[in-house]
């Protein structure tokens, strides 16, 4: 299986995937990474850490400065994994590189390639996963 890197780099760790699209602003506790959206049926789940596999995303030009804020609080997705890109939410990553912070990769996958939550996943910088 492979996953097309949209911001390169290396990550391992436990899979989180989401069951339904979620909106970063006002969705996720940009302090705690905890999911806060009362309808989301991963309401209290941690991102923090996780292989974030999202079905999709629920756009506010705001997202992305939920993610700078999740990764400068050490509580950002160890990687995201979506299957279309989402500008506004990868704009985050890239300003929190810019800012010299060290980010989680992020890659682009079908929905069909995505592990299940609880798997362990690791990443490569070209997009190889195992």
């Amino acid at each position: 299986m492979k996953w097309e890197p949209l911001i390169a780099g290396t990550a391992q760790g436990e899979t989180l995937a989401l069951s339904a699209p979620i909106s970063f602003w006002g969705g996720v506790d940009p302090k705690t990474g905890m999911i806060i959206d009362a309808r989301h049926p991963e309401r209290g789940q941690s991102i923090a850490g996780k292989i974030l596999l999202l079905p999709g995303t629920i756009g506010s030009s705001s997202a992305s400065a939920v993610l700078l804020e999740l990764v400068h609080a050490g509580r950002a997705p160890a990687a995201i994994v979506m299957p279309e890109p989402d500008a506004i939410l990868l704009l985050g990553l890239v300003v929190a590189r810019e800012m010299g912070w060290a980010i989680p990769p992020a890659f682009k996958a079908s929905v069909a390639q995505q592990k299940a939550t609880g798997a362990h996943a690791t990443l490569a910088a070209d997009g190889a996963v195992s």
